[in-house]
């Protein structure tokens, strides 16, 4: 499982992001970039000795500053059973046989050869 699609799953969901300054954001997810960068609402910051805390509507987080996230565990059950299930629909479209228009066959080979006159 991809930290990405995890991420994208976990929109408008609570979790913890831990920087590597050990500050923690706790906060519902609103969006996130390919970057890792995200979006957190209804925030509650800790700073990185536990003694002070600060409460924000909203906070931008660069992906570079992360050090962890922590979602709920549910979350990641569904996520893996979503791509289980995505991975049965690609195997069972792989194993239909669709061929193309000519069902297998080469060329002109079933309509007679080509003759010059």
């Amino acid at each position: 499982m991809l930290p990405l699609t995890l991420l994208n799953a976990a929109q408008d969901k609570p979790m913890l992001v831990e920087l590597k300054n050990s500050e923690t954001f706790n906060g519902h997810l609103v969006a996130c970039d390919n970057y890792m960068n995200i979006t957190l609402r209804d925030v509650y910051q800790t700073s990185a000795s536990g003694e002070q805390f600060w409460k924000m509507p909203e906070v931008y987080i660069k992906g570079s500053t992360i050090k962890y996230c922590r979602v709920v565990d549910t979350l990641i059950d569904t996520v893996r059973e979503a791509e289980e299930q995505a991975r049965k629909q690609r195997q069972q479209a792989a194993n239909h046989g669709h061929r193309g228009r000519n069902d297998g066959h080469r060329g002109r080979g079933h309509r007679g050869a080509r003759t010059r006159t």
